[in-house]
């Protein structure tokens, strides 16, 4: 039997794959390169719509590991039903963290420091001097303190804050101090200047952003969303951007590309960036060698790594 693998780079770009396997390129065309039935270890497209990155795999009948290109695996994971028991889904951690933490500290500032006004008034010649919020002093609250979370922290740190608070699933203490549960958020909300989403999108999290949630952030707080649009409720989120009490950034939004027209657009107090948190220069040579590594653990049998479920399991 073939032992295909699907791979969104052709396999000539990509140094040190093992051998004994049959390369393919697929980035998401409407031809598939080869049976999807042959395909033994699946990468999936990045930046694609998820009914693209699903359509292959209800035909993988012989698929042992899903690898994607992106720290969440949500834009897949509806189709993992279709896969036989013990297929393996891995998600990106390490290739993303560094770029995603520059995104946000890029937001936060841009935000605080007035930027996207500057650049208005850049474009109709007005000078548009004052004095605007900094990020020193400021305490930080980080919902979702996984990989990209702690790479957040880190180049917050040199920003001399009042407090950086960190929020996860379960609590656990790490060397820059605790990790509070998700249900001390309540009272850790008022006290937050920045509020920062960087958790994976799952049952959970969607919609944790509600009235309730953006009710307790304290007057002139600012939301920035680097995780995924559907973890804020986007009516609430506007309720309160258009009463000018919170400001937001974001990097993803509910829906996703916000159409035109979307009253989101031109919210006051809000900055849109486009879903550019990962595709940066650093992408490619990361993904490079996260595959590498994942490719010459699976010809070798050795364990895969950033494992995030097993179908069946």
């Amino acid at each position: 039997m073939t032992s295909d693998v699907w791979l969104p780079f052709h396999a000539g770009e990509i140094d040190g794959l093992p051998e004994g396997l049959n390369y393919l390129f697929w980035d998401g065309d409407q031809q598939f390169p080869a049976d999807p039935a042959d395909c033994v270890f699946y990468v999936v497209p990045y930046m694609k719509p998820p009914a693209v990155s699903q359509r292959p795999m209800s035909e993988m009948t012989s698929v042992r590991a899903v690898q994607t290109l992106s720290a969440g695996v949500d834009h897949v994971q509806p189709s993992l039903k279709f896969l036989r028991p013990g297929v393996q889904l891995c998600n990106a951690r390490g290739v993303h963290e560094a770029s995603t933490a520059e995104l946000t500290l890029t937001l936060i500032l841009a935000s605080l420091r007035g930027v996207p006004g500057f650049v208005r008034g850049q474009d109709k010649e007005e000078w548009r001097s004052g004095f605007y919020p900094a990020l020193a002093d400021k305490t930080v609250l980080i919902v979702g303190y996984g990989s990209i979370g702690s790479a957040i922290e880190d180049r917050l740190a040199p920003f001399e804050l009042a407090r950086v608070a960190r929020v996860a699933r379960s609590e656990r203490t790490t060397a820059r101090g605790p990790v509070h549960p998700l249900t001390e958020l309540p009272s850790l909300l008022p006290e937050a200047d920045v509020v920062i989403l960087s958790t994976p999108l799952t049952n959970s999290t969607r919609g944790l952003v509600n009235a309730g949630f953006l009710s307790r952030m304290k007057d002139g707080a600012l939301l920035v969303n680097v995780a995924r649009g559907p973890v804020v409720d986007t009516k609430a989120l506007l309720a309160e951007l258009e009463s000018g009490r919170i400001t937001a950034a974001l990097d993803v939004t509910d829906p996703e590309p916000l159409p035109q027209g979307h009253p989101l657009w031109h919210a006051p107090g809000v900055l849109i960036s486009p879903h550019v948190g990962g595709p940066t220069s650093a992408f490619l040579p990361r993904a490079k060698r996260l595959l590498v590594d994942q490719l010459n653990r699976f010809v070798n049998r050795e364990p895969l790594r950033n494992v995030v479920l097993t179908t069946g399991a």
